[in-house]
C-alpha cells in the first residue's frame, strides 16, 4: 500500500537513509530555497527543516530530487499504473494475459474517492500569515506556495467526478493583497481550472476553491498530471497512491482532502483581479507582474502534525524535472493511441519545457515512394499542436521514424544531428505567426502571444555535418567568437540587441552569400555569449529556445517567400540574443549564498552534502 499521508512518507525516507534533518533555524526568505537548489544539484537527500524562522511548522523539500527517490515513493504502484495505461491503449490485453493485468485492478479500485465524516485536516485553523512565508528569488513579489494542489468543481455539475486538481502557484502576501484575507492565484492558459472559472463568471458567481498543501506524495504528482478535460486528478492520485483518496464533506462547500497537511478554503472573486508576481519561474527568468484572479480566503485548515512541502523552480533542471520524467514513464506508452502515427513526444526540460518539443512520427502516406518527404508527419504535427498543453510548444521538431528506427528523443544531441543532416530549409519550415504561447514566455509580441514553427524532416541524408569551428572564419563586422556546440550548429557572438529597430539579424544574413563557408553549418545561432552557449548541451538549448520568437527571430541566407511559404537556401539563422522586452534571468543573492556556504562547512548540517 502507498503512503496514507506525508508524515508516513518522510518516516520511510528517513528509515532508508534518504532524508536529512536540519536542526538549525532556517529563514524561509531566500535561504531555504538556496539550500534546496544546491542540494538538488548535488543529487542530495530530502531535506527536513525542523525550525523555520517566524513559523511553527516544519518544512520538507527535495522529495522528488532524484529519479531513484521519485520511483521509490511509488514503488508499490508504478507497475500497476503502467499496466492500467497498457489496458487503456488496448483493453483486449486483459483477455490475452489475464494474470499479467490482474494486479492492475486494485489500482482501478483505488481510483474512486471515499467520503468520510472527519479527517486530520480539521485538527486546527490558523491565519495565512502563520504559514511558512517561502520566498525563492530576490525579486519575487512575496511569499508563494510552490507545491499547491488547487481543487475546484464545475459549477454546472458539482461533485468530484467533474473536479480539477491543478498546480497553480499561489502568492500568499505582498503587492496589494489584503493581509490574511486575499491570496493571488496564477494559472496559465490552457489549464482546466479555466473551464470552471469561465462557467462561474458566466453565472456571475464566485468559484469555490480549496488550495491543498501536503498530503501523500501522489497528491502532489497528480496536480501536475496532464489528464484529459473531464477526468478528475483525484482518480489518478488514488491509483498512484495505492489507496482511495478520503474526502471530508463540508456543508455548502467543497470537500476537504482528509490527509492533506493544509488547506486554504475560499472563493475566486468574480470581479477582482490584482497584480501578481514577479516570480522566479521554471524557464530560468522572472515572470513579471500581471493582473490575475484573487482568492478571498475564508478559512485555513491544518492537521496537528502538519508539514509544509515546497520546491524551488528556476532554470532547469530543478526538482520539478522529476515530475516530467515520472509522467513520461507512466503515460508515454499511451501517446500512439491519443495521437495516431506519433511514436513519441518529448518536451525538453533543459529548454524550459514548452519552448521546445521533439517528436517522432510516421510516414505512411506514400510508402512506395523512392524518396521520402514530410507528408504524414505534418498532419501529426498539427495534431500535436492541438493536444492539451502540447499546444503551447513554440518550436516543434518532428522526424519520420522510418529513417532511423533507433531514434531516441531523450538522446537530444543525436536527434538534432539526425534532423540537421536531413532537413531542407526550402521546404521543411512551417510557421504559425500570431498565436498563443506559454504564459511564462516573454519572447513573443505580447502576453500569451507569439509564434510557432514546425520543423518537419524525412528522407535521406542530405549533408555531412561539420564538428569543429573553421579556422579564420570570415564574419561580418561586429560578429565574433564562433563556437560549435553540436555537429552542424555554430553559435556566434553578436552585438547587443538594444531596441526594436535592431536589424542585425537580417543584415548578418544579407552579408553571407551562398559560397560562404558558414553555409556548411545548417544552423547558426546568434547569441550574446557564444562560449557560454556552446559550453554544453543544456546551455545551448536554454539560450536558443528561451530567447527567440520564431516568426521574429528566424532568418536565413538567401531567404525567400513563395506563395506565403518562407524558406532559405543557405544556413538558417536564429537570433537568440536577449531583447529589451524579455524578462530578467534569475540570479541568487550573494549574501544568502554565503550563509548557505557556512551550513556546508565542517560541522554544519549540510557538510558532506554540499
Amino acid at each position: 500500500m502507498g503512503y496514507r499521508n506525508l508524515r508516513e512518507c518522510l518516516l520511510d525516507l528517513e528509515r532508508t537513509g534518504q532524508l536529512v534533518r536540519i536542526p538549525e533555524e532556517i529563514d524561509p526568505n531566500l535561504e531555504a530555497a538556496e539550500i534546496q537548489r544546491r542540494v538538488y544539484a548535488a543529487g542530495g537527500p530530502a531535506l527536513f527543516f525542523e525550525r523555520v524562522k517566524g513559523c511553527r511548522f516544519p518544512m520538507i523539500s527535495n522529495l522528488f530530487g532524484t529519479p531513484e527517490r521519485a520511483r521509490f515513493l511509488f514503488r508499490d504502484t508504478l507497475e500497476q499504473m503502467r499496466r492500467l495505461v497498457e489496458l487503456k491503449v488496448d483493453p483486449s490485453r486483459a483477455l490475452k494475459a489475464p494474470w499479467r493485468y490482474a494486479q492492475a485492478f486494485p489500482a482501478a479500485w483505488a481510483m474512486r474517492p471515499r467520503y468520510v465524516s472527519h479527517g486530520p485536516i480539521l485538527d486546527g485553523q490558523i491565519r495565512v500569515d502563520e504559514l511558512p512565508q517561502l520566498k525563492s528569488w530576490p525579486d519575487d513579489g512575496g511569499p508563494f506556495i510552490t507545491l499547491p494542489a488547487v481543487y475546484t468543481e464545475h459549477p454546472d455539475a458539482p461533485g468530484w467526478k467533474n473536479s480539477n486538481l491543478g498546480m497553480y502557484r499561489v502568492q500568499l502576501a505582498g503587492n496589494s493583497y489584503a493581509g490574511n484575507r486575499q491570496v493571488g492565484l496564477h494559472y496559465q492558459i490552457h489549464r482546466s481550472i479555466g473551464v470552471h472559472h469561465a462557467a462561474a463568471l458566466k453565472a456571475k458567481e464566485p468559484l469555490r476553491v480549496n488550495i491543498f498543501v501536503g498530503g501523500p506524495p501522489s497528491l502532489i504528482l497528480s496536480a501536475v498530471m496532464p489528464l484529459p478535460e473531464g477526468l478528475s486528478e483525484l482518480t489518478f492520485a488514488g491509483a498512484l497512491g495505492g489507496r482511495r483518496v478520503r474526502l471530508v464533506r463540508q456543508p455548502g462547500g467543497l470537500p476537504l482532502i482528509a490527509e492533506a497537511d493544509f488547506c486554504l478554503s475560499g472563493t475566486i472573486d468574480p470581479e477582482v483581479q490584482l497584480p501578481e508576481g514577479p516570480f522566479g519561474d521554471h524557464l530560468g527568468y522572472y515572470s513579471l507582474i500581471h493582473d490575475f484572479p484573487v482568492v478571498n480566503v475564508d478559512r485555513v485548515y491544518h492537521r496537528a502534525d502538519a508539514i509544509w512541502p515546497f520546491t524551488v523552480v528556476g532554470r532547469p533542471p530543478q526538482e520539478d524535472t522529476g515530475f516530467g520524467d515520472l509522467i513520461h514513464e507512466i503515460t508515454g506508452p499511451a501517446i500512439p493511441s491519443v495521437l495516431p502515427g506519433v511514436k513519441a513526444v518529448h518536451a525538453v526540460d533543459a529548454a524550459g519545457v514548452h519552448p521546445l518539443l521533439l517528436a517522432i512520427g510516421s510516414e505512411r502516406y506514400v510508402p512506395y515512394a523512392r524518396d521520402r518527404r514530410p507528408q504524414e508527419i505534418l498532419t501529426q504535427a498539427n495534431a500535436i499542436l492541438g493536444q492539451g498543453q502540447l499546444s503551447l510548444a513554440k518550436y516543434l521538431i518532428i522526424a519520420a521514424g522510418e529513417d532511423d528506427t533507433a531514434l531516441d528523443l531523450h538522446n537530444i544531441a543525436r536527434f538534432l544531428e539526425h534532423v540537421l543532416c536531413r532537413v531542407d530549409w526550402e521546404n521543411d519550415l512551417h510557421f504559425q505567426t500570431r498565436t498563443t504561447i506559454d504564459t511564462l514566455d516573454y519572447t513573443g509580441h505580447g502576453f500569451n502571444a507569439g509564434s510557432k514553427v514546425v520543423i518537419a524532416c524525412a528522407g535521406q541524408v542530405r549533408r555531412s555535418l561539420p564538428r569543429k569551428t573553421p579556422l579564420n572564419l570570415p564574419l561580418p563586422e561586429g560578429f565574433r567568437n564562433p563556437a560549435v556546440p553540436l555537429p552542424g550548429v555554430i553559435t556566434i557572438a553578436a552585438p547587443e540587441f538594444r531596441n526594436t529597430d535592431d536589424d542585425r539579424l537580417s543584415w548578418f544574413c544579407r552579408a553571407i552569400d551562398r559560397g560562404h563557408p558558414l553555409n556548411e553549418f545548417p544552423l547558426c545561432v546568434l547569441v550574446d555569449d557564444s562560449e557560454f552557449a556552446a559550453r554544453n548541451l543544456n546551455n545551448f538549448l536554454w539560450t536558443t529556445f528561451t530567447r527567440s520568437n520564431p516568426a521574429h527571430d528566424i532568418d536565413g541566407v538567401e531567404a525567400f517567400t513563395d506563395h506565403k511559404h518562407w524558406g532559405c537556401r543557405g544556413t538558417l539563422v536564429i537570433d537568440a540574443r536577449r531583447k529589451p522586452h524579455h524578462a530578467p534571468p534569475l540570479i541568487e543573492d550573494p549574501a544568502v549564498t554565503k550563509r548557505v556556504d557556512r551550513l556546508a562547512a565542517p560541522g554544519g548540517p549540510l557538510h558532506g552534502i554540499l
